[in-house]
Protein backbone atom coordinates (compact mmCIF):
# COMPACT_ATOMS: atom_id res chain seq x y z
CA UNK A 1 0.00 0.00 0.00
CA UNK A 2 1.29 3.14 -1.24
CA UNK A 3 2.42 5.68 1.81
CA UNK A 4 0.04 8.63 0.92
CA UNK A 5 0.95 10.99 3.38
CA UNK A 6 5.10 10.85 2.24
CA UNK A 7 4.12 10.97 -1.56
CA UNK A 8 4.50 13.99 -3.50
CA UNK A 9 0.72 15.35 -3.66
CA UNK A 10 0.36 15.46 -7.78
CA UNK A 11 1.91 13.53 -10.33
CA UNK A 12 1.08 13.77 -13.66
CA UNK A 13 3.39 11.47 -16.20
CA UNK A 14 3.05 11.82 -19.82
CA UNK A 15 -1.07 13.08 -20.29
CA UNK A 16 -2.22 13.23 -23.82
CA UNK A 17 -5.43 14.44 -24.50
CA UNK A 18 -7.52 15.45 -27.62
CA UNK A 19 -10.97 17.30 -27.97
CA UNK A 20 -12.53 15.15 -30.71
CA UNK A 21 -9.59 14.55 -33.01
CA UNK A 22 -7.41 17.38 -32.01
CA UNK A 23 -4.56 17.08 -29.72
CA UNK A 24 -4.60 19.79 -27.06
CA UNK A 25 -2.21 17.99 -24.78
CA UNK A 26 0.61 16.06 -25.64
CA UNK A 27 2.70 14.00 -23.50
CA UNK A 28 2.27 16.30 -20.43
CA UNK A 29 4.87 15.31 -17.38
CA UNK A 30 5.02 17.22 -14.13
CA UNK A 31 5.53 16.83 -10.36
CA UNK A 32 4.41 19.05 -7.62
CA UNK A 33 6.16 18.39 -4.21
CA UNK A 34 4.16 19.20 -0.94
CA UNK A 35 4.76 22.29 0.01
CA UNK A 36 4.85 24.10 -3.06
CA UNK A 37 2.90 26.84 -5.04
CA UNK A 38 3.34 25.66 -8.51
CA UNK A 39 1.87 28.63 -10.97
CA UNK A 40 0.82 27.07 -15.17
CA UNK A 41 1.32 29.05 -17.72
CA UNK A 42 1.08 29.58 -21.13
CA UNK A 43 -0.47 31.65 -23.70
CA UNK A 44 -4.32 31.15 -24.45
CA UNK A 45 -4.58 27.67 -25.74
CA UNK A 46 -1.60 26.43 -24.51
CA UNK A 47 -3.47 23.45 -22.62
CA UNK A 48 -3.49 25.05 -18.97
CA UNK A 49 -6.99 24.68 -18.14
CA UNK A 50 -6.79 21.31 -20.04
CA UNK A 51 -4.33 19.51 -17.75
CA UNK A 52 -5.49 20.47 -14.84
CA UNK A 53 -9.59 19.22 -16.09
CA UNK A 54 -7.73 16.01 -17.22
CA UNK A 55 -5.91 15.71 -14.24
CA UNK A 56 -9.14 15.65 -12.35
CA UNK A 57 -11.26 13.40 -14.58
CA UNK A 58 -13.23 16.44 -15.42
CA UNK A 59 -12.20 15.62 -19.12
CA UNK A 60 -11.09 12.48 -20.36
CA UNK A 61 -7.41 11.69 -21.15
CA UNK A 62 -6.44 9.62 -23.93
CA UNK A 63 -2.89 8.48 -21.91
CA UNK A 64 -1.37 8.75 -19.03
CA UNK A 65 -0.92 8.54 -15.46
CA UNK A 66 -2.29 10.59 -12.79
CA UNK A 67 -1.58 10.15 -9.12
CA UNK A 68 -2.26 12.46 -6.41
CA UNK A 69 -0.37 11.51 -3.29
CA UNK A 70 0.54 8.35 -4.93
CA UNK A 71 -2.68 7.55 -5.47
CA UNK A 72 -5.50 7.63 -7.70
CA UNK A 73 -8.35 10.57 -7.48
CA UNK A 74 -10.68 8.40 -6.49
CA UNK A 75 -8.73 7.38 -3.10
CA UNK A 76 -8.14 10.47 -2.32
CA UNK A 77 -10.84 12.67 -3.32
CA UNK A 78 -11.13 14.44 -0.16
CA UNK A 79 -7.26 15.68 0.30
CA UNK A 80 -7.94 17.42 -3.14
CA UNK A 81 -9.74 20.62 -3.66
CA UNK A 82 -10.62 22.51 -7.15
CA UNK A 83 -11.74 26.06 -7.53
CA UNK A 84 -13.16 26.28 -11.40
CA UNK A 85 -13.02 29.43 -13.50
CA UNK A 86 -15.87 31.32 -12.42
CA UNK A 87 -17.44 31.25 -16.15
CA UNK A 88 -17.91 27.64 -15.45
CA UNK A 89 -20.22 28.22 -12.43
CA UNK A 90 -23.88 28.74 -12.74
CA UNK A 91 -24.09 32.05 -10.61
CA UNK A 92 -28.01 32.15 -11.07
CA UNK A 93 -28.25 29.42 -9.20
CA UNK A 94 -30.94 30.26 -5.90
CA UNK A 95 -28.35 30.32 -2.98
CA UNK A 96 -26.79 32.45 -0.84
CA UNK A 97 -23.06 33.69 0.06
CA UNK A 98 -22.58 31.57 3.05
CA UNK A 99 -24.66 28.11 1.75
CA UNK A 100 -22.26 28.25 -1.56
CA UNK A 101 -19.03 27.83 1.06
CA UNK A 102 -20.45 25.36 2.81
CA UNK A 103 -20.84 23.28 0.09
CA UNK A 104 -16.98 23.09 0.48
CA UNK A 105 -17.33 21.14 3.68
CA UNK A 106 -19.87 18.43 1.97
CA UNK A 107 -17.59 16.13 0.22
CA UNK A 108 -15.67 15.22 4.27
CA UNK A 109 -19.65 14.90 5.01
CA UNK A 110 -20.80 12.64 2.69
CA UNK A 111 -24.56 12.56 1.71
CA UNK A 112 -26.10 11.94 4.68
CA UNK A 113 -24.80 13.94 7.43
CA UNK A 114 -25.88 18.00 7.56
CA UNK A 115 -23.35 20.58 8.73
CA UNK A 116 -22.78 21.53 12.31
CA UNK A 117 -20.86 23.51 14.78
CA UNK A 118 -17.60 22.13 13.15
CA UNK A 119 -18.69 22.98 9.43
CA UNK A 120 -20.39 26.42 10.32
CA UNK A 121 -17.10 27.48 11.98
CA UNK A 122 -14.99 26.90 8.66
CA UNK A 123 -17.58 28.39 6.86
CA UNK A 124 -16.99 31.61 9.18
CA UNK A 125 -13.21 31.30 9.12
CA UNK A 126 -13.29 31.33 5.21
CA UNK A 127 -15.31 34.06 4.92
CA UNK A 128 -13.11 36.10 6.99
CA UNK A 129 -10.21 35.17 5.33
CA UNK A 130 -11.08 36.82 1.97
CA UNK A 131 -13.00 39.72 3.61
CA UNK A 132 -17.13 38.30 2.84
CA UNK A 133 -18.19 37.94 6.15
CA UNK A 134 -21.02 40.92 5.42
CA UNK A 135 -21.86 39.03 2.19
CA UNK A 136 -23.45 35.65 4.11
CA UNK A 137 -26.83 36.52 3.35
CA UNK A 138 -26.63 37.95 0.20
CA UNK A 139 -27.78 35.78 -3.41
CA UNK A 140 -24.40 35.34 -5.58
CA UNK A 141 -26.09 36.04 -8.26
CA UNK A 142 -26.02 39.75 -6.93
CA UNK A 143 -22.05 39.65 -6.79
CA UNK A 144 -19.87 41.51 -8.36
CA UNK A 145 -16.68 39.59 -10.13
CA UNK A 146 -14.64 40.04 -7.61
CA UNK A 147 -17.02 38.98 -4.48
CA UNK A 148 -17.47 35.64 -6.90
CA UNK A 149 -14.07 34.82 -6.70
CA UNK A 150 -13.80 35.21 -3.10
CA UNK A 151 -16.56 33.15 -2.45
CA UNK A 152 -15.22 30.40 -4.21
CA UNK A 153 -11.92 30.24 -2.86
CA UNK A 154 -13.57 30.65 0.71
CA UNK A 155 -15.01 27.36 -0.89
CA UNK A 156 -12.52 25.95 -1.39
CA UNK A 157 -10.83 27.10 2.10
CA UNK A 158 -13.44 25.53 3.57
CA UNK A 159 -13.14 22.22 2.22
CA UNK A 160 -9.58 22.42 3.43
CA UNK A 161 -8.08 20.06 1.39
CA UNK A 162 -3.67 19.25 1.25
CA UNK A 163 -3.80 20.60 -2.20
CA UNK A 164 -5.49 23.13 -3.56
CA UNK A 165 -6.32 23.48 -7.40
CA UNK A 166 -7.08 27.05 -8.97
CA UNK A 167 -8.29 27.83 -12.18
CA UNK A 168 -7.41 31.16 -13.30
CA UNK A 169 -8.50 32.71 -9.78
CA UNK A 170 -7.30 36.09 -10.22
CA UNK A 171 -9.55 36.79 -13.81
CA UNK A 172 -11.78 39.67 -13.60
CA UNK A 173 -10.83 40.57 -10.51
CA UNK A 174 -10.64 44.00 -8.57
CA UNK A 175 -7.47 45.11 -7.01
CA UNK A 176 -8.96 44.32 -2.92
CA UNK A 177 -10.29 40.89 -4.32
CA UNK A 178 -6.96 40.19 -6.00
CA UNK A 179 -4.71 41.11 -2.26
CA UNK A 180 -7.10 39.07 -0.75
CA UNK A 181 -6.30 35.73 -2.59
CA UNK A 182 -2.52 36.61 -2.44
CA UNK A 183 -3.43 36.67 1.33
CA UNK A 184 -4.99 33.70 1.47
CA UNK A 185 -2.35 32.05 -0.37
CA UNK A 186 0.38 33.27 1.73
CA UNK A 187 -1.43 31.69 4.30
CA UNK A 188 -1.95 28.19 3.09
CA UNK A 189 1.32 27.72 1.80
CA UNK A 190 2.66 29.04 5.63
CA UNK A 191 0.52 26.10 6.54
CA UNK A 192 2.32 23.44 4.65
CA UNK A 193 -0.75 23.16 1.82
CA UNK A 194 0.33 22.63 -1.30
CA UNK A 195 -1.54 24.51 -4.28
CA UNK A 196 -1.43 24.17 -8.58
CA UNK A 197 -2.59 27.34 -10.16
CA UNK A 198 -3.36 28.34 -13.54
CA UNK A 199 -2.22 31.91 -13.78
CA UNK A 200 -2.16 34.26 -16.75
CA UNK A 201 0.07 37.41 -15.49
CA UNK A 202 3.62 36.84 -15.27
CA UNK A 203 4.75 39.79 -13.49
CA UNK A 204 3.52 38.66 -9.94
CA UNK A 205 4.45 35.04 -10.73
CA UNK A 206 7.48 35.17 -8.37
CA UNK A 207 5.09 37.04 -5.60
CA UNK A 208 3.42 34.03 -4.62
CA UNK A 209 4.58 30.75 -6.52
CA UNK A 210 8.01 28.74 -6.20
CA UNK A 211 7.76 26.29 -8.79
CA UNK A 212 6.04 26.73 -11.87
CA UNK A 213 5.15 25.02 -15.46
CA UNK A 214 5.36 26.40 -18.79
CA UNK A 215 3.43 24.89 -21.63
CA UNK A 216 2.82 26.01 -25.33
CA UNK A 217 0.79 24.50 -27.89
CA UNK A 218 -0.70 21.23 -25.61
CA UNK A 219 3.18 20.49 -24.84
CA UNK A 220 5.27 21.06 -21.45
CA UNK A 221 8.06 23.49 -22.72
CA UNK A 222 9.88 23.72 -18.73
CA UNK A 223 8.68 22.15 -15.07
CA UNK A 224 10.58 23.25 -11.86
CA UNK A 225 11.45 25.58 -9.05
CA UNK A 226 11.12 28.78 -10.28
CA UNK A 227 15.09 29.54 -10.01
CA UNK A 228 15.27 26.77 -12.57
CA UNK A 229 12.07 26.75 -14.70
CA UNK A 230 10.60 30.26 -14.87
CA UNK A 231 13.83 32.02 -16.95
CA UNK A 232 14.15 34.32 -20.19
CA UNK A 233 14.51 31.88 -22.05
CA UNK A 234 11.62 29.30 -21.25
CA UNK A 235 9.45 32.15 -21.18
CA UNK A 236 10.38 33.09 -24.81
CA UNK A 237 10.20 29.26 -25.83
CA UNK A 238 6.28 29.22 -24.75
CA UNK A 239 4.73 33.10 -25.40
CA UNK A 240 6.92 33.35 -28.32
CA UNK A 241 8.41 36.50 -27.54
CA UNK A 242 12.09 37.65 -26.27
CA UNK A 243 11.34 41.13 -24.91
CA UNK A 244 10.99 40.31 -21.05
CA UNK A 245 13.98 39.85 -18.54
CA UNK A 246 12.21 37.44 -15.93
CA UNK A 247 15.61 37.47 -13.64
CA UNK A 248 14.99 38.19 -10.19
CA UNK A 249 14.99 41.79 -8.32
CA UNK A 250 15.94 42.19 -4.59
CA UNK A 251 12.14 43.58 -4.28
CA UNK A 252 11.06 40.21 -6.54
CA UNK A 253 12.03 38.07 -3.30
CA UNK A 254 9.44 38.16 -0.64
CA UNK A 255 9.24 36.08 2.51
CA UNK A 256 5.83 34.26 3.40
Amino acid sequence: MANTRNANPCTIDNLTVAYHDRIVLEHASMTLPPGEVMAILGPNGAGKSTLIKSALNLVPPLGGEVRFFGEPLSRVRTRVGYMPQSAEVDWDFPTTVADAVAMGTFGKLGWLRRPGAKEHEAVQRAMETVGISDLADRQISQLSGGQKQRTFMARILAQDPDLYIMDEPFAGVDAASEQAIVNALAQLRQAGKTILIVHHDLATVREFCSWVTLLNNGRVVATGPLSEAFTTENVHKAYGFDQINLEPTESDVKEW
